[in-house]
């Protein structure tokens, strides 16, 4: 039996059904497969667009959804890949956890500054970076090995910074 690998796919509290479309598709569905994940899990917010779900029992990919939950981070804790809409949230928690990420760009959004923050984190290596429409031929081409971790940030400078503005004396 193949040990459970999981993709979580987040649109957070937006309406993206292109994303939850794309997803949904056979042949995403069936390549992830091909890459050895057994579940696909779609947080798929506001959208009206409703994935179809499979239980994998005959040899495909498990797939569930849901519309919202108080908290995603047990899902982006247990996922081995996560796929995600471009906000900064999203991505900061992901790349905070360590996790493989995959940020699909809503071109509908008007003055999109998510997807300059998302190509210039791909352009660092720290995730993959694709529309709804490359979002296949992204996972065909995928090397998670590739991917540079995200480096933490010290925030010990900024503490300074606010403790000798109120008066502190440094440590």
């Amino acid at each position: 039996m193949k040990p459970k690998r999981t993709v979580f796919v987040t649109v957070g509290t937006t309406c993206f059904d292109a994303l939850v479309q794309v997803v949904d598709t056979q042949e995403v569905k069936e390549e992830l497969f091909r890459k050895g994940y057994t579940h696909l899990i779609i947080q798929m917010g506001r959208g009206s667009y409703i994935p179809t779900k499979c239980s994998g029992e005959d040899g495909s990919l498990d797939v569930d959804y849901f519309t919202f939950s108080s908290s995603i981070a047990d899902f982006l804790r247990s996922a081995s890949l996560i796929i995600s809409h471009a906000g900064s949230g999203s991505i900061f928690e992901t790349l905070r956890l360590g996790k493989p990420l995959i940020v699909v760009v809503n071109e509908d959004l008007m003055d999109n500054h998510q997807s300059e923050l998302a190509e210039e984190l791909a352009e660092r290596k720290h995730l993959l970076c694709a529309q709804p429409q490359t979002l296949y031929q992204t996972i065909v081409c995928m090397n998670l090995e590739s991917l540079l971790p995200y480096p933490a940030a010290d925030a010990t400078p900024v503490a300074k910074l606010i403790n000798r503005f109120l008066g502190f004396p440094d440590d």
